[in-house]
Order: structure tokens, then C-alpha cells, then sequence
């Protein structure tokens, strides 16, 4: 047992002294080193097409560990939307305490039955950082139709 455990440890020592060392075989290797870009800037000027959800039902704000996830719950008018997701405006900054995001998803391609309310409920989360959390005193998220906030 003793032999096995030492012709083991030496299979490894001198594993990790080869050209094994460099191998796309280890897995320590998969992804090459940083390289440092150019500075992107605000990232404010994407569009995004999606419509804002018709109706905020819900919201809520739920600590985690690296700081809150808001989950927030939108009616659609119909069934099949899909891709929900907060977006932050202002570019992922609170303005005065006040984090604003927009509940928004993408329609069905093709025309589908209204359906019941509980089955055009659409859900999406956004992680907050401790960070923006520190800054943060109230939460908002609108659609089309109303806005839902909480406060901390």
C-alpha cells in the first residue's frame, strides 16, 4: 500500500515537471492570461428592442452573499414572451438612493391565446452589487403601465 501510495505521488511530481505543464490537457490552461483593452466607457448606448412588461405585479429584494438579487414579476397580454429582464438604467448607477430598473421581454413570434393571469406572469432578477446596495435606498421597477418600489 505503501509502494503504491509513493509511485503515485511521484507519477505526479514529475507530471507537473513536463511539457504536461503547458498541455491544453490541464485544465488550469483552458483560459490564456488577461490582456488589457480599450476603455468601453458607459455602456448606456445599446437599444434594446424588447417592450417593457405591460404590468409590475410583484418586486421583491433579497440579500445574498456579494449583496441583493431583486426579483421583480410582470403580466404579459399574452402567452409565448420570452427573455425576460431587468434592465438598469442609468447605467447600472443609483441616482439619488433611488436604483430605476425596466422590466422588459420579447413577444412571441407568432399571435398566441391571452390565457390566464398566472400563466402570463413573467419573472426576471438583477443582482446588485454591495456596492451600488451601500448606495441604494429604494428600488423601482417600471413597465409599461405602473412602477412597483421598495425601500430598504
Amino acid at each position: 500500500m505503501k509502494q503504491l501510495a509513493l509511485l503515485l505521488a511521484c507519477a505526479l511530481l514529475l507530471a507537473g515537471c513536463g511539457p504536461a505543464r503547458e498541455s491544453r490537457l490541464n485544465p488550469f490552461n483552458w483560459f490564456g492570461s488577461s490582456r488589457e483593452g480599450p476603455q468601453l466607457g458607459e455602456i448606456s448606448t445599446v437599444q434594446d428592442n424588447r417592450p417593457a412588461v405591460e404590468q409590475i405585479t410583484a418586486l421583491s429584494v433579497e440579500r445574498t452573499s456579494s449583496g441583493a438579487l431583486v426579483r421583480a414579476e410582470g403580466l404579459v397580454p399574452s402567452l409565448g414572451w420570452w427573455d425576460a429582464e431587468l434592465v438598469a438604467e442609468n447605467n447600472g448607477r443609483p441616482v439619488d438612493g433611488v436604483m430605476t430598473y425596466r422590466l422588459v421581454a420579447a413577444a412571441p413570434r407568432t399571435p398566441r391565446p391571452t390565457g390566464s393571469a398566472r400563466a402570463r406572469t413573467i419573472v426576471a432578477a438583477a443582482p446588485i452589487s454591495e456596492i451600488m446596495l451601500e448606495q441604494t435606498a429604494r428600488v423601482v421597477v417600471a413597465g409599461a403601465t405602473n412602477s412597483r418600489s421598495i425601500r430598504r
